[in-house]
């Protein structure tokens, strides 16, 4: 399938799961009305509940989160392919948990599942300091979602300044890169669209990127703005700051004509380091 409709969930997560969910599947439900069948959400969009102990709290098996039944249910429902942002799933002998983002298919089942690997462990400026290596455990391996439209390059959030797993992604196939966030509004200010933009047209891919938005307890600030972006780096969508979801037509075609166009991935040369 070469033109879809895509779509990105923008949702203010607060520290209640079922009325997360519930008002996450509100806006996907729209949204699959408004014609998509690719719908994408965001990072932490079952919970936003901060400090090492809430956020461990706030965990389930895999095999036994309701969040993941829930959405499954939901794919299934819509028969649609769904980007979870992330969950947060219990790991065997391990007291951090993973931030796991699943990929569900229009049957229902998953397609497959990355943990962040990247942790945003910050000291900015104005005093906000952040330490996710405390309570995840990061991810060690890149993955591929095998969708109805193609191959997805999936990621969370602070991945999106290490440049090179999307250049993994890009040369293994991918057309779309997921890349699902709850940035804060500091960070997001500065660096988002630009980050964004420059991973679609340094690969010549779609970027999907559903995103938090809003204030959260914990006095969590989120910028929103979910983005659908094209590979010449042209937004096709902007959710804004406010709850709701954006749509916009991918037409994967274009992937084709703008790396024939600047065939990048193919000039890469070896050099020697530093």
């Amino acid at each position: 399938m070469t033109r879809f409709i895509a779509a990105c969930v923008q949702v203010n997560s607060r520290d209640v799961m079922s009325d997360n969910l519930a008002r996450a599947a509100t806006y996907a439900r729209d949204a699959h009305a408004a014609g998509a069948r690719l719908i994408a959400f965001p990072e932490n969009v079952s919970m936003m509940s901060f400090g090492g102990e809430n956020g461990r709290a706030a965990a389930f098996p895999e095999d036994e989160h309701p969040g993941l039944v829930f959405f499954c249910d939901l794919a299934e429902e819509l028969k649609s392919t769904l980007i979870v942002g992330s969950l947060h799933v219990k790991v065997p002998d391990e007291d951090r948990v993973a931030n796991r983002c699943f990929v569900i298919g229009p049957d229902g089942k998953v397609i497959t599942s990355y943990d962040k690997i990247h942790m945003f462990d910050v000291d900015l400026a104005n005093g906000e300091s952040y330490r996710e290596s405390k309570t995840f455990r990061p991810g060690n391996a890149a993955r591929l979602a095998e969708t109805e439209f193609g191959k997805v390059g999936i990621s969370i959030c602070y991945d999106v300044r290490f440049p090179h797993l999307f250049r993994d992604y890009a040369k293994a196939g991918a057309k779309i890169l997921s890349i699902p966030a709850a940035f804060t509004r500091t960070t997001g200010q500065a660096h988002w669209h630009t980050l964004l933009k420059a991973r679609a047209i340094e690969n010549g891919c779609f970027v999907i990127a559903a995103a938090q938005c809003g204030d959260h307890p914990g006095d969590r600030q989120t910028f929103g703005h979910s983005l659908i972006i094209d590979p010449w780096g042209q937004v096709l969508a902007d959710g804004g700051t406010d709850p709701g979801f954006i749509t916009a037509e991918i037409d994967l075609t274009r992937v084709d004509e703008i790396r024939r166009m600047v065939p990048s991935l193919g000039n890469d040369r070896e050099y020697k380091p530093c």
